[in-house]
């Protein structure tokens, strides 16, 4: 069972606007996510099982329905998109593709030093159609950042874990040759830089997050 508490809101999040640089549609948009998953695998942030997506229909929003596709193959497969598109809901013969989420599991490290696997320790999200591709990268644990979510400093677990994800930001900046704009804050922090911003400290502590854990 984990040891971590993941909150309801990204503690960070950055976003790449690709629509200069990617064509428009779902094949890209599959493309851009195995590339960027392979980065994320390369530094043990991801490792892609399924994807998830809502359905939607030009000018009159969304469907309320969504899928998930479990991936036996790498994203960018040929059949993956014949996949997605014979999941078209059928009442909704023109629902189009909305953003897609990269579902999988990432290790971080304790303070001891021990690696765990965890469940969404990131999430990845394409977007083929808004109106260009853009891709989003969001955190939702403590482990990134310099005090956990008690607002407790936690120095060895930060060592061991926020590096990696600043090497792997910059990497995929390289990769999408385009810098990574940071997402909006949340209650649970945000982002700055190639890392999460350091919160107001009062008294040694950081905000005691839990009660919206």
């Amino acid at each position: 069972m984990s040891t971590l508490l993941r909150s309801p809101r990204e503690c960070a999040s950055w976003t790449w606007d690709l629509e200069e640089f990617v064509p428009r549609g779902l094949e890209s948009a599959l493309t851009v996510a195995a590339r960027m998953s392979a980065v994320l695998r390369e530094h043990e942030l991801l490792v892609p099982e399924s994807l998830e997506w809502d359905w939607f229909v030009h000018g009159s929003g969304g469907t309320g329905l969504s899928t998930r596709m479990s991936l036996p193959g790498p994203i960018d497969d040929e059949e993956v998109p014949l996949r997605v598109a014979r999941s078209r809901p059928v009442g909704f013969p023109d629902a189009q593709v909305g953003s897609i989420l990269v579902v999988g599991s990432g290790t971080w490290t304790d303070s001891r030093g021990q690696k765990h696997g965890e469940h969404r320790l990131v999430e990845l999200t394409v977007a083929p159609d808004a109106p260009g591709v853009w891709a989003e990268l969001a955190v939702f644990h403590d482990i990134w950042g310099p005090f956990d979510f008690r607002g407790l400093r936690h120095p060895e677990v930060e060592e061991r874990n926020a590096p990696r994800l600043a090497v792997a930001l910059q990497s995929l900046e390289a990769l999408l040759g385009v810098s990574a704009e940071p997402g909006d804050p949340t209650y649970f922090g945000s982002a700055e830089g190639h890392g999460v911003k350091a919160p107001d400290v009062i008294g040694g502590r950081g905000p005691d997050l839990t009660d919206l854990l």
